[in-house]
C-alpha cells in the first residue's frame, strides 16, 4: 500500500503545493528583494554568499531534524534513523550517480569535440586565473554559450559553441572562457550539487510525513506511545516540510546567482571588466533577435551550467536596431552594454532562475575592484 498514493494524501500534497507556491511568489515578490537590496549594499560578494550558504544549510539541517524528530515519536527512534539514512543514502546515490555520467553524457548529447585553438585560449587564461591543470577544451554544436562540467573520473571541460566562436572577438571569448574556468576553480559543480541535495531531501521527508499521518494504522504497528491526533500532526508537519523545502529552493537559487556574479569576475580578472559586459551584451543581442535559440536554451536540461541562461523579464529589451544572427559580431556592442546599464532590473522571475539578469551583471561588473584572487 506503500507504492501508491491515497486520495487524502494526494490532496494534502496538492495543499502544500498551492500554500508553497503562494508563499514562495510572496517570498519572491515582496521578501526576496528587499533583502537582496540590503545584502548588496551592506555585504561584499564573498560574505553574501557566505551568509545564504550558512542559513541553508542551517534551515535544511533544522527542517530535517524538526521532521525526524516528528517520526521518532511516532515510529521510534530506530525505525526513524534508519528511515532518514536510506532517504539520505538514496538522494545521495542518485545525485552521485548523475554526477559521475553527466561529463559522458553532455559530450555524447552535444558532440564535444577538441579543438586545438580555443585548447591554446583555454591554457592561456588559466594560467592567468591560477589554475595548475587547464581543463580540456571542447566545441559543441548550438547558439553562442559556454560552460563548464566534469569531475575526477572524466576530467574537467570548457565547452564553448561554435557560433560564440564566430560572434565574440578575441577579448571577449577570453572573458567568457574566464568566467568557466572561474567555476572551476570556485568548485561550482561539487558546491551546487551539494546545495541541491538540502531542498530535496526536505521534499522526500514531507512527502513520507504526508503519508505517514494518514495510514495511522501502520504507524500503530510500530509504536505504541502514539498519540491521539499524531497522524493529524505528522500530516501538519510533512506539508510544512514540503513548503520549507521550497522557500529552501529559492535561496539555492539565489546562491546560484551569487556564484554567476563570482564566475563573472574570474571573466573580468581575465581580462577587463569591459571585456566581460561586451561578452555578455553581445551575447544577450544575439538571443533577443533570435526565437529558436531562446527556446533552445529555455529548454535544455543544462541551462544552468550555461553562461548565459534566459530570463523572461530582462531578455527582451527593445533595441532600436534590432540585429539579425548575422550582424550580432559587427553590432555597437559599447552602445548596447550602455542601454542595459539604465535597464531596470527587478522582477519576481529572478528569484526562480538560477542566473541574475544581464543588466544587473553589466552593472555588478563596474563595481569591481579587484580583489578577485584573494578569494577562491
Amino acid at each position: 500500500m506503500w507504492l501508491f498514493y491515497d486520495p487524502f494524501t494526494l490532496m494534502s500534497l496538492m495543499l502544500a503545493y498551492i500554500i508553497g507556491f503562494v508563499v514562495l511568489l510572496i517570498v519572491a515578490g515582496y521578501v526576496a528583494p528587499r533583502v537582496a537590496r540590503k545584502f548588496s549594499n551592506k555585504f561584499s560578494l564573498q560574505t553574501s554568499m557566505a551568509i545564504i550558504g550558512l542559513i541553508i544549510v542551517i534551515a535544511g539541517f533544522a527542517g530535517v531534524g524538526i521532521t525526524a524528530y516528528l517520526l521518532a515519536g511516532l515510529l521510534g527512534m530506530e525505525i526513524t534513523a534508519g528511515f532518514v539514512a536510506s532517504i539520505i543514502m538514496l538522494i545521495l546515490v542518485l545525485n552521485i550517480i548523475s554526477y559521475l555520467i553527466s561529463p559522458l553524457t553532455i559530450n555524447l548529447m552535444y558532440n564535444a569535440k577538441p579543438n586545438a585553438q580555443l585548447q591554446e585560449i583555454v591554457n592561456d587564461v588559466a594560467r592567468r586565473l591560477g589554475l595548475g591543470k587547464p581543463p580540456k577544451a571542447v566545441l559543441v554544436s548550438g547558439p553562442p554559450n559556454a560552460f563548464a562540467y566534469g569531475n575526477f573520473l572524466f576530467g574537467k571541460y570548457v565547452a564553448v559553441t561554435n557560433s560564440l566562436m564566430e560572434i565574440a572577438n578575441p577579448d571577449e571569448l577570453r572573458a567568457i572562457i574566464g568566467h568557466e574556468l572561474g567555476h572551476h576553480r570556485h568548485k561550482d559543480n561539487s558546491i551546487m550539487l551539494f546545495m541541491g541535495l538540502i531542498p530535496s531531501l526536505l521534499y522526500f521527508m514531507g512527502v513520507f510525513l504526508v503519508r505517514a499521518g494518514f495510514l495511522s494504522g501502520y504507524a500503530r504497528a510500530y509504536s505504541e506511545r502514539r498519540r491521539e491526533g499524531g497522524g493529524l500532526l505528522l500530516v501538519l508537519a510533512g506539508v510544512i516540510a514540503i513548503i520549507l523545502s521550497f522557500i529552501v529552493q529559492v535561496l539555492v537559487l539565489a546562491f546560484s546567482r551569487l556564484r554567476e556574479y563570482y564566475a563573472d569576475a574570474a571573466g573580468a580578472f581575465a581580462t577587463s571588466n569591459r571585456s566581460m559586459q561586451r561578452a555578455l551584451a553581445r551575447i544577450h543581442v544575439y538571443y533577443n533577435a533570435n526565437k529558436l535559440a531562446k527556446e533552445f536554451v529555455s529548454g535544455s536540461k543544462i541551462k544552468a551550467l550555461f553562461i548565459y541562461a534566459f530570463t523572461n523579464a530582462y531578455a527582451d529589451p527593445f533595441y532600436r536596431y534590432p540585429p539579425v544572427e548575422r550582424e550580432v559580431r559587427n553590432i555597437d556592442v559599447d552602445r548596447v552594454v550602455e542601454e542595459l546599464k539604465k535597464m531596470e532590473a527587478e522582477d519576481i522571475s529572478e528569484f526562480f532562475s538560477t542566473h541574475p539578469p544581464i543588466p544587473k551583471r553589466i552593472k555588478f561588473l563596474d563595481t569591481l575592484v579587484f580583489r578577485y584572487m584573494e578569494a577562491p
